[in-house]
């Protein structure tokens, strides 16, 4: 299975374990809920999906690599106690709480949240110390004396043995006590998430144009090569920075993250002409300015790479501007459900505000506890814990008899919402002028059919779009998805009368 099927079938998983009875007891015992065990090949996105049902499903989740654990610190240290058996006075081993076990209770208390995942990594990667202890684990949910909280479903990932010399192959016994879900790399799958997060677009159509390189892990007469969907990702956080610091993106860049020589090699050579093309057709202008009538000519001519990557990079020239015009509404909208609580009269603005700091503060350290906050999230956060900041501050200093705190606090609110109104309308302009692009160069063709896309699966344009609206877009949008069910319904009457065709065959036999 890819690993989208896999993450449902985890959340359809971990849901059923915590189903409760009218009594409120677990459906299913804990021991007889077997651990999920994803094995799949490294670097697909196995951490990932953990951390996203935990967020969805809204409970905590707490993450180990087994690879980086003891027995005494997966297991406890023992240490000696004193006991009374029967008139008689024993010295008795018992241990301490495991690490493990103990970072799950200190995880509830932080969050509040009494329900979570634990997962542990590479568990089939266990030293030899701790690999008997394993089956005891999985069968009764405990390490050492203690046991993992009621509430805290089991998943765990591992590496086929192909991938990872460290690997041991668990025997029928322990395999029959989990539920085993093998997944694999699957480019259009991985897509639909790398889109979502914003991944660097010389990467999104490079791989568009050449999806063999999206993952391949094979042994050489020069060494182990390998490229992962783990290292697309992270060459992708960098080429940002990079491009951020004016620093070169070469091939010694990239062969740092794609550890084949031939793809590293290839990718760098398209990420110069990625680059010539920005310059070239001057990308940004487009945007502020509109198309001159060269670039859309050059743009007719170009083939179908050229046309394909053209119409990406002004998807990448947008992505900033939009996530950012999102992020700030939704900080906004947050702020303005705790302002509404003071009113003209509130005699101690600026105490109020730093009330509600430390109430911010507070909420996110829980929702780090739990499950950990997105990077939009945070964010959000910080914006508007700087908002009451510096608004506490300029209340101190300025509030007098002619304007009070709640006047000032008030003031500096519009101040923002008039900004935030005045980049919407400049970014929505920016967006009617790429769709303007896109129909003069190619019309309703397949790049039309790439920007509507691409800005429909990206979630902060889909807001963006959502709030703010756009006839180029919702125009298209429709038009698209015509002809599409036009052309699958054809499909279908093409397949039909084959099936028709060769029913006749068979029965003229």
């Amino acid at each position: 299975m890819n690993i989208k099927e896999a993450k449902n079938q985890i959340k359809q998983s971990v849901s059923i374990y915590l189903a409760k009875d009218e009594y409120n007891n677990y459906r299913i015992p804990i021991e007889k809920q077997r651990p999920v065990f994803l094995i799949g090949p490294p670097g697909i996105g196995k951490t990932a999906i953990m951390e996203q049902i935990a967020k969805e499903l809204d409970i905590a989740i707490v993450s180990y690599s087994m690879t980086h654990h003891t027995r005494q610190s997966a297991l406890g240290l023992p240490f000696i106690v004193k006991k009374n058996y029967q008139g008689e006075e024993y010295d008795v081993s018992e241990y301490t709480m495991s690490e493990i076990i103990s970072s799950v209770y200190e995880s509830m208390e932080k969050s509040g949240k009494k329900e979570g995942i634990l997962f542990l990594d590479e568990i089939n990667c266990v030293s030899e110390t701790l690999a008997p202890s394993m089956l005891q684990f999985l069968q009764y949910k405990t390490f050492g004396n203690h046991r993992v909280p009621q509430g805290w479903v089991i998943a765990t990932a591992g590496n086929p043995p192909e991938y990872n010399r460290s690997v041991h192959e668990f025997d029928v016994v322990t395999m029959d006590r989990l539920k085993v879900m093998e997944t694999e790399a699957d480019f259009d799958v991985w897509k639909i998430y790398a889109e979502q997060k914003g991944l660097h677009n010389s990467i999104m159509s490079y791989l568009d144009i050449k999806k063999d390189d999206f993952y391949h892990i094979e042994n050489t007469v020069d060494g182990k090569v390998y490229v992962t969907a783990r290292g697309w990702e992270d060459l992708s956080e960098a080429v940002y920075l990079y491009e951020e610091k004016g620093f070169k993106v070469d091939e010694s860049l990239i062969g740092q993250y794609i550890r084949d020589k031939r793809v590293a090699g290839e990718f760098a050579t398209y990420y110069e002409l990625y680059e010539k093309y920005k310059e070239d057709y001057g990308i940004r202008n487009i945007l502020e300015n509109g198309a001159s009538d060269e670039n859309v000519e050059r743009a007719k001519a170009a083939a179908f790479d050229e046309r394909t990557t053209v119409t990406g990079l002004l998807i990448e020239a947008l992505r900033p501007a939009i996530r950012a015009n999102v992020e700030t509404r939704a900080a906004l909208t947050g702020l303005f459900e705790k302002l509404k609580s003071i009113g003209p009269d509130e005699s101690d603005a600026s105490g109020r505000l730093s009330e509600m700091i430390a109430e911010e503060e507070k909420e996110r350290l829980k929702e780090e506890a739990a499950n950990g906050l997105s990077v939009e999230k945070r964010r959000e956060s910080q914006y508007r814990i700087e908002f009451l900041e510096d608004n506490a501050q300029n209340i101190r200093l300025n509030a007098t008899g002619e304007k009070s705190g709640f006047e000032i606090l008030k003031e500096s609110f519009n101040g923002r919402i008039n900004d935030t109104k005045t980049k919407s309308q400049e970014v929505g302009k920016q967006l009617e002028r790429a769709f303007e692009f896109v129909e003069k160069a190619f019309g309703d063709d397949n790049e039309m059919l790439l920007l509507v896309t691409e800005l429909t699966v990206n979630k902060a344009a889909a807001r963006f779009i959502t709030d703010n609206g756009c006839d180029k877009y919702y125009q298209y949008n429709q038009k698209l998805m015509l002809n599409e069910r036009s052309k699958n319904l054809r499909e279908e009457i093409e397949e039909f009368k084959k099936m028709q065709s060769e029913s006749l065959k068979a029965d003229n036999i």
